[in-house]
C-alpha cells in the first residue's frame, strides 16, 4: 500500500527583523496575551493616577480635541474620542465575533444556546437587582454590573490550562458572548441621550448602503470603512452611542468566503498548468489571480478579525483602560454606596446568578448541563464572569460623571480582582488537569 508523502510547507525568505518580530508574535498569539497588556495598562493608570502626577494626569485627558471651522464645532475631550471613537473598533470585532458563532460556531448548534443563555440572563438579572437594592440612590449604575470582560476571562482560562474541561471553557465563552449582546443592549436602550431623528435615520442609510453594495458584490474594503465612518458620526449625533455602530457593521459583515474550496482547487489547477512558458499565459497574470483567489478563499469576517483585532487587543482596550482606570483611591470611600453595589454586584451577584439561572434551567429541563463539567465548576466560571472591567468601566463613563464615577471605577477594578482571584482559586480546587499521554 503506497501512501503520498505531504511536502514540507516552503518557508517565506528570512529578514533580520524576523529575530525579534517570531517571539513577539508568539506571545501576541497566546490567549492570555491581550489580558496581560490590559492588566499592564490598568495598573500603570492606577500608579499614575495616585502619585504626584495624578492631576496632571487626568487633565491630559481632559484635553479638548476637534474640528472648529466656521459653523463646525466638534470638539470633546481625548478621553471622549477614545471611549466613543477607538473603542467602536472593539465592538466592531464583538460584532464579528457574535456573527461567526451566531453562523459557524456554538452559539450555530441547536441546544447549545440554551444552558449560556440562561446562566447569562441569571448573570446580568441578579447583580443588577442587587446593586439596585444597595445603591437605590444612584439607579443609573443597574447597567455597570451586568457585562462580563472576555479578554480577562479568557486570560485566566488560558493561566488554567488543561485543568478546564473543554465543555466549560466553551460554556462560559458562550456565556460572555451573550453577556456581550447584553451589555450592547444596555447601551443602545439605557444609556442613549437626546434622540435625534435625522442623523438616526442616516446612520440607517449607511447601513443599509453597506448591505447593499455587498449585495452587488463590492469587494475594496476600502469602501466599507467609509461607509462605517458616516454611519458612525451620524450615530455620534444622533444620541445613540456610536459604538452601537461597530457591532451593526461587525454583524452585516458575511461569514462565508467569496470564493469556495472547489473554486480555489481550480484556480491552483489552472495556475499550475499554465505556469508552463508554451501555454502563453503572462506568470503575472497567473499570480496574481492566485492571490486574489487564494485571499477571498477566507472569508470577510475571518479577514477583518485577523486584522483588526490585534488593534483592539493590544491597542484599543489597553489605551481605554489607561485612560479610564486611573483612580486616586485615597479620595475614595470604601464604603460608598456606589463602591458597595458594584462590588456586591459583580463579585457576588454574577456568579450567584448564573449558578441559579443555571441550575434551575437543568431541573426544570429547559437546558443540559454537560457531565464533564460538576455544579462547583459552574459557581468557579460564574466569580470568573464577575471580572466586569473593560465593559464595567464603559458603562461606568455613561452612567457617573465625577465623584460618583470614581466610586464606580474603585468597585469596579476591586470587584474584578475578588472575582479573578476567588474564581481561579475555586476552578483549581474542583479540577484535576488533565493526564499527559505517554
Amino acid at each position: 500500500m503506497s501512501s503520498t508523502k505531504r511536502p514540507p510547507r516552503p518557508q517565506f525568505p528570512a529578514e533580520r527583523f524576523d529575530v525579534i518580530a517570531t517571539p513577539l508574535q508568539r506571545f501576541l498569539h497566546t490567549e492570555a496575551a491581550g489580558g496581560v497588556v490590559l492588566l499592564i495598562a490598568a495598573i500603570s493608570a492606577l500608579i499614575i493616577a495616585n502619585s504626584a502626577f495624578g492631576p496632571a494626569f487626568e487633565a491630559f485627558w481632559e484635553t479638548p480635541v476637534g474640528i472648529n471651522f466656521g459653523p463646525i464645532q466638534w470638539e470633546n475631550s481625548l478621553r471622549h474620542w477614545i471611549n466613543d471613537g477607538l473603542v467602536t473598533l472593539f465592538f466592531f470585532v464583538v460584532g464579528l465575533e457574535i456573527k461567526r458563532e451566531m453562523v459557524t460556531g456554538e452559539l450555530s448548534k441547536k441546544g447549545a444556546l440554551a444552558l449560556p443563555l440562561a446562566a447569562a440572563l441569571g448573570g446580568m438579572l441578579v447583580p443588577a437587582a442587587i446593586y439596585l437594592a444597595i445603591a437605590s440612590e444612584a439607579p443609573s449604575g443597574w447597567g455597570v454590573v451586568m457585562a462580563t470582560d472576555i479578554a480577562f476571562v479568557v486570560g485566566c482560562m488560558a493561566l488554567l490550562g488543561k485543568r478546564i474541561p473543554d465543555s466549560l471553557r466553551v460554556f462560559l465563552l458562550a456565556l460572555a458572548i451573550i453577556d456581550d449582546i447584553g451589555a450592547i443592549l444596555v447601551i443602545g436602550i439605557g444609556y442613549s441621550q437626546g434622540f435625534h431623528l435625522i442623523p438616526f435615520l442616516l446612520a440607517l442609510a449607511g447601513l443599509g448602503l453597506t448591505a447593499f453594495i455587498q449585495w452587488l458584490g463590492v469587494r475594496p474594503v476600502a469602501a466599507y470603512w467609509v461607509l462605517g465612518f458616516f454611519t458612525w458620526a451620524a450615530l455620534h449625533e444622533s444620541g445613540i452611542h456610536p459604538t452601537i455602530a461597530g457591532v451593526a457593521l461587525g454583524l452585516l459583515t458575511p461569514v462565508r468566503p467569496w470564493v469556495d474550496q472547489t473554486r480555489l482547487d481550480h484556480f491552483l489547477a489552472w495556475a499550475h498548468e499554465t505556469m508552463v512558458p508554451a501555454q502563453g499565459h503572462p506568470p503575472e497574470e497567473v499570480r496574481r489571480a492566485v492571490a486574489r483567489a487564494a485571499k477571498e478563499s477566507i472569508s470577510p469576517q475571518r479577514r477583518l478579525e485577523n486584522s483588526v483585532h490585534p488593534w483592539s487587543a493590544f491597542f484599543v482596550l489597553p489605551l481605554f483602560a489607561f485612560a479610564n482606570a486611573g483612580v486616586a483611591i485615597t479620595a475614595v470611600d470604601l464604603f460608598d454606596v456606589i463602591t458597595m453595589g458594584v462590588i456586591a454586584g459583580l463579585a457576588v451577584g454574577k456568579p450567584v446568578g448564573i449558578f441559579l439561572f443555571t441550575w434551575a434551567a437543568v431541573q426544570f429541563g429547559i437546558a443540559r448541563k454537560p457531565k464533564e463539567f460538576a455544579w462547583l465548576q459552574v459557581l468557579g466560571a460564574g466569580l470568573l464572569a464577575g471580572i466586569g472591567f473593560t465593559m464595567a468601566l464603559f458603562i461606568a463613563n455613561l452612567a457617573f460623571t465625577g465623584p460618583a464615577l470614581e466610586s464606580a471605577k474603585f468597585g469596579i477594578l476591586l470587584a474584578s480582582l475578588i472575582a479573578g482571584v476567588v474564581g481561579m482559586i475555586v476552578l483549581m480546587l474542583v479540577t484535576v488537569p488533565k493526564p499527559r499521554m505517554a
